[in-house]
């Protein structure tokens, strides 16, 4: 009897130290979101790369993370008690993070780091982005061609260079199609502010905007378009559910299978720093259909978008000079990634200048 108790123990504790290496090996897999998982825009769509991740791995993996982080002090507390927690890796996922997190990784030497929209990286500490302007400059050609007032407008959230090259490629969309179109900017200074989005979208209507653009990441500015009879983008998700009589089309942000790739070096155990810059080739950036609009429209928005996915039109590419008349790119020259990474100067024709 004594012999059975003792290899019942020595089974149970066996049992117990299985599991709890089980436990052990799973990769911990942290996030630090910008804004509420429940934005409906760019946190929600990185929410759903964390739950493809959980998809994709099952119990290898646990994932965790922090919403409405503030930039500053805050990101960084929140970045470093995720490291001392266990985290294997840990996403980053808004510009302001930048700095917070490549400080962090430097204590963390084994803890992998990735920072989206960012420039900087060390031997643990990745960047990764969409080229969400792609299909901004769709959305362009649409507003162009869709506008009675020839006055567009954009709501734009920080003037970092993710922002302003997405202003730049929106006007310039719609300048290819429509000559006489002006485009209006107001910068809220904030992410997530349903009312300030909101007040923002109403004062361009008021002026006579009639296309709606935001780069922040609430639905709100397009339901305000919508409230007034006016038309407009979603942004970062679909979002034709908040305005379904005024969204003609949206971005949709895919990246799930970047994280799901990130995680997996990190079981497989090859990991490695790289800059990558997602493309619509690659279904990285999706489009929500096109909507509430003529045929012959949505025939023009299909054909650049499918020149722009087959590498076949760059709307970067010079002769492009800034809004001073300075020469940014040659006849022919194509933006790198290096300019489009650190634009900071509006397009000829743009009648603005960009806040320091």
């Amino acid at each position: 009897m004594n012999i059975i108790k003792s290899i019942v123990v020595a089974a149970a504790v066996v049992l117990g130290m299985a599991m709890g290496a089980s436990a052990a090996d799973k990769v911990k897999v942290g996030f630090i979101y910008v804004g509420p998982i429940g934005d409906h825009g760019w946190t929600y769509r990185h929410d759903i790369g964390r739950q493809q991740i959980e998809e994709a791995y099952g119990d290898k993996v646990e994932t965790f993370y922090a919403e409405s982080v503030q930039y500053g002090p805050d990101s960084e507390r929140v970045i470093r008690q995720m490291a001392k927690d266990g985290a294997d890796i840990i996403f980053a996922t808004s510009f302001g993070y930048m700095e917070p997190m490549l400080k962090v990784a430097k204590d963390f030497p084994n803890v992998k780091f990735e920072h989206a929209t960012g420039y900087k990286r060390a031997d643990n500490m990745s960047t990764y982005g969409l080229r969400l302007y792609q299909a901004r400059h769709v959305q362009g050609v649409i507003a162009g061609l869709m506008t009675k007032t020839n006055k567009i407008c954009y709501v734009g959230a920080y003037p970092i260079p993710e922002v302003i090259r997405e202003i730049n490629t929106y006007y310039m969309g719609a300048k290819s199609v429509n000559p006489k179109v002006d485009i209006d900017i107001i910068w809220v200074n904030t992410w997530y502010d349903p009312s300030k989005e909101a007040d923002a979208a109403n004062v361009m209507m008021a002026e006579g905007c009639d296309m709606m653009a935001q780069h922040t990441d609430s639905p709100a500015p397009l339901q305000a378009a919508q409230q007034k009879g006016k038309l407009g983008f979603g942004q970062a998700s679909d979002q034709i559910k908040f305005a379904p009589k005024a969204q003609l089309t949206a971005t949709i942000d895919n990246w799930g299978p970047y994280y799901i790739k990130k995680v997996g070096q990190v079981i497989d155990g090859n990991w490695k720093v790289e800059d990558y810059f997602g493309h619509m080739n690659e279904d990285a950036v999706q489009m929500a259909p096109f909507t509430n609009m003529p045929a012959d429209v949505q025939a023009r928005a299909q054909a650049i978008k499918d020149a722009i996915s087959k590498g076949e039109y760059f709307a970067f590419t010079g002769p492009i000079k800034d809004n001073t008349g300075k020469l940014q790119l040659a006849d022919g020259v194509v933006a790198d990634d290096a300019h489009l990474n650190s634009m900071m100067y509006y397009v000829e024709g743009i009648d603005a200048t960009v806040p320091k």
